[in-house]
């Protein structure tokens, strides 16, 4: 019943809906690569050569014993490019009606045999691989008709012409099925490719978030903490304070110890399973030195330069700095073995400012893959402090990062 029913959606309801056939895509690996004028002009390929056929059947058709009907089986070829599957009922029609005035035609002469196959290919490639399998069997039902009911299945010469056409007309339906197959697959696979990049690019991001907040959290409860000690110790460190001033730090230590208490809360939401905790406090740019040298102990040559009144900045800032030098010197590393960097720090009025720069790759050690989290997370980092960022590639085929914080914002926000 089901296949019934999908014979009768697909032959039998709107068989003679309009759908003109489409231009033909020019972004493929062989129209692409055609010029700016022709590839304009390679868009009407599939018209050109249905249009050809038709005038080869038409030809076939004059040619084939001088018969004045040659331009029919012509017709229902140029209507596949409006109506595929209007065109096969046509088709089918045009060659019983040649076949009815010729006895030696019968039911395919010359010029209706290669119509009738080429629209059946047309029709197929137009619609659906089932599709194309009822239009084999409709023609199968419709030469088992000429053959045994009119027992008239042979052409000129005694060829079996039902024969053939279901023999040819059964490999050219099953190359346009595997066409088809292949061309759903390769969607399939590039639209799961294109999933798989998003989802892979979001989880990046969470991790990437996920890492600076477990670092931030040091950063944070540190200077918490030392909120609630000192506001504990401030009334022994006044002779008889008012109770209200007891009352006040008393009020500011439970504040403080409440909000470690949810910072520790929203890191176990974060926190991986086989996260630990680390034992030595967070990096600042105070321990760049001991960064740079590991750095030049595997190999890569590098250079620091300072601009600017050095001073103390938010432990955030100083975290966040750090990192991004790291991560920056550790792509250098992979990305391009052999070449020399240099760190610039420049502190301004308005923030920081960092600038990381390296050459080319030079030497026999090709390149290692990326994992594509080191920008993502450099980025994330300097967005959490307001701050601006780029990472381009520069003219000599070196690799430029540069990120300026905005130090008073953030201590603006802060303070809020």
């Amino acid at each position: 019943m089901g296949a019934l029913e999908g014979m009768r959606q697909d032959l039998f309801h709107d068989a003679f809906a309009y759908r003109p056939l489409e231009p033909m895509r020019t972004d493929g690996p062989i129209t692409r690569r055609l010029p700016g004028r022709i590839r304009e002009h390679a868009v009407w390929t599939p018209h050109v050569l249905i249009t050809a056929s038709a005038l080869m059947v038409m030809f076939v058709g004059f040619a084939d014993e001088g018969s004045l009907f040659g331009f029919l089986p012509a017709i229902p070829v140029l209507l596949t490019m409006v109506r595929p599957v209007g065109a096969l009922w046509l088709s089918m029609a045009v060659s019983a009606a040649l076949g009815a005035l010729s006895y030696d035609a019968w039911p395919w002469g010359a010029a209706s045999f290669l119509g009738y196959l080429t629209v059946l290919t047309v029709a197929a490639i137009r619609t659906r691989p089932r599709t194309g399998a009822y239009m084999w069997v409709l023609t199968a039902a419709y030469a088992f008709c000429m053959e045994i009911l009119f027992n008239r299945g042979y052409g000129t010469g005694g060829a079996p012409t039902s024969l053939m056409m279901l023999f040819l007309s059964a490999l050219v339906l099953l190359t346009v099925t595997v066409l088809h197959v292949r061309r759903e697959a390769e969607q399939e696979v590039a639209a799961q490719q294109s999933v798989t990049a998003v989802e892979r690019d979001r989880r990046t991001l969470l991790e990437e978030r996920t890492t600076i907040a477990r670092e931030l959290h040091d950063v944070v409860a540190h200077h918490m903490s030392v909120v609630a000690i000192q506001a504990e110790a401030a009334p022994y460190r006044v002779e008889n304070p008012p109770p209200e001033l007891e009352q006040a730090f008393v009020t500011i230590r439970e504040n403080a110890v409440a909000a470690l208490t949810e910072l520790r809360r929203v890191l176990g939401v974060v926190r991986a399973e086989d996260y630990e905790a680390p034992d030595a406090p967070q990096p600042t740019l105070a321990d760049l030195d001991g960064l740079l040298g590991n750095v030049r102990d595997a190999g890569l040559t590098v250079e620091k330069t300072i601009t600017g009144s050095v001073r103390s900045l938010p432990q955030g800032v100083e975290l966040s700095a750090y990192r991004i030098v790291q991560e920056a010197l550790s792509n250098a590393l992979r990305h391009a073995p052999g070449s020399t960097a240099r760190v610039e720090i420049s502190y301004v009025l308005g923030g920081l400012g960092l600038r990381i720069v390296n050459t080319p790759p030079r030497g026999p050690v090709k390149p290692s893959p990326g994992s594509g989290h080191g920008i993502t997370g450099m980025r994330e980092r300097v967005t959490m402090l307001n701050g601006e960022m780029t990472a381009d590639l520069l003219e000599d085929g070196g690799y430029e990062v540069a990120a300026f914080i905005p130090v008073a914002a953030v201590r603006d926000g802060d303070a809020s």
